[in-house]
């Protein structure tokens, strides 16, 4: 019981701002004496501050309490498909220091651990913090995720399966280590930190090599029964379409991903289509990128803003289905190629508005994510946040 208050007291002063111990002992319902007691101690621990006083109601002042953000560190480590993310944190989730390595192709699990263990070290030694005020480390990590013990099911875009990332590197570092599907992990960012802010319901979409979705409900994170919810990518949207990297054929992220807009750019090149993206890319099609297709449309080119209408309509038409199976009130879009802009959410808002059901349903708030490229790493971050912060983060159950 007193673990439950302590959280409940470190979340009223964390969401307050600043507050009283007499207006946490309402707003919580505890005896003033409890929580004189446990913010004592939160004092002792360095994890509060007392700082001005606040309005008097005919008394004395009272002291007003904050959480003490430049204390403590947190690091948060992103895996994606082509590269890795590190960051080290306050627990406002400010990045203060942070370092990328990118990912060989032919790199297996112990490699993957080994990168992660040794960029970890190199960022502890970099920031020269204490590793006594290291409160955790969070890992979004591309793919499946069992994220109760901590391990890495099935990551397709790295052919990598079963990694136990938590005990590996709880084992190396003695540290609280949080695992989580790299998406869902942005979703909690956003819902913290980003465009998410006071919203109890929404969905995340990350749109990059891959495709995925983060799904928020009644504040907390939505898993599914095994892990799967949100796995928008591989939904199938043309049964006769190209192969994916889960083996499957078709799904969403083969024509809307980066590697559907590429090939979509280089078919057309090869068929003598004249374009800007053969000249952004210097004449060699393995260079063709999202970044230069969205290049190309800032520049007017025809085939450019072609591709991205129509990678903005099979994204709307995902997220149709998601309006009518979940019908949430907002819905964010981040990740790589969302940085084409209007180029793309401006078709992508056409479908929606043409295939929702309602009004309501039509005017779902659908917006770019506030965090843009951070959302990754504070997600990370915010997945220690969650568990120091949260009262219902940890162990609770998922129903279907």
């Amino acid at each position: 019981m007193k673990s439950l208050n302590r959280s409940l007291i470190l979340n009223i002063i964390r969401s307050s701002g600043s507050i009283s111990r007499a207006d946490i002992a309402k707003k919580t319902r505890l005896t003033p004496p409890t929580v004189t007691n446990i913010v004592h101690e939160l004092l002792n621990e360095g994890l509060v501050l007392e700082g001005q006083t606040g309005p008097s109601n005919g008394g004395r002042k009272p002291i007003m309490l904050r959480i003490n953000s430049k204390n403590f560190y947190i690091i948060g480590v992103d895996v994606g498909v082509k590269k890795i993310r590190f960051a080290m944190t306050d627990l406002n989730a400010d990045i203060l220091f942070k370092n990328m390595v990118s990912i060989n192709e032919k790199m297996r699990e112990e490699e993957l651990v080994r990168t992660i263990v040794k960029q970890i070290y190199m960022l502890i030694d970099q920031s020269a913090v204490p590793r006594e005020k290291i409160m955790g480390i969070g890992i979004g990590m591309h793919g499946i995720v069992d994220a109760e013990k901590g391990i890495s099911i099935f990551a397709p875009g790295l052919h990598m399966k079963n990694i136990p990332l938590k005990s590996m590197l709880e084992t190396e570092f003695m540290i609280p280590v949080k695992v989580e599907n790299d998406v869902r992990a942005m979703a909690l960012g956003e819902a913290w930190f980003g465009n998410g802010i006071g919203f109890e319901d929404l969905i995340c979409i990350n749109i990059g090599y891959g495709i995925g979705a983060g799904i928020i409900m009644n504040g907390q994170l939505f898993r599914g029964r095994h892990g799967l919810a949100g796995e928008i990518g591989h939904t199938v949207v043309d049964l006769n379409g190209p192969k994916c990297t889960c083996g499957s054929y078709g799904c969403l992220q083969t024509l809307a991903a980066h590697d559907g807009l590429k090939h979509a750019a280089v078919k057309e090149i090869i068929l003598g289509r004249q374009t800007l993206i053969s000249e952004l890319a210097e004449g060699n099609v393995e260079k063709i990128s999202g970044k230069i297709i969205h290049q190309a449309a800032g520049q007017g080119d025809g085939l450019a803003i072609e591709i991205l209408r129509s990678t903005g309509k099979y994204l709307g038409a995902a997220i149709s289905n998601l309006v009518h199976i979940l019908n949430p009130p907002k819905i964010i879009i981040g990740g790589g190629i969302s940085k084409a802009g209007h180029f793309l959410l401006e078709p992508l808002k056409e479908v929606v508005q043409k295939r929702a059901l309602s009004e309501e349903a039509r005017n779902t708030l659908i917006v770019e994510s506030g965090l843009g490229d951070r959302a990754g790493l504070v997600g990370a971050v915010t997945l220690v946040l969650a568990d120091m912060f949260s009262l219902n983060y940890e162990n609770r159950r998922q129903t279907v």
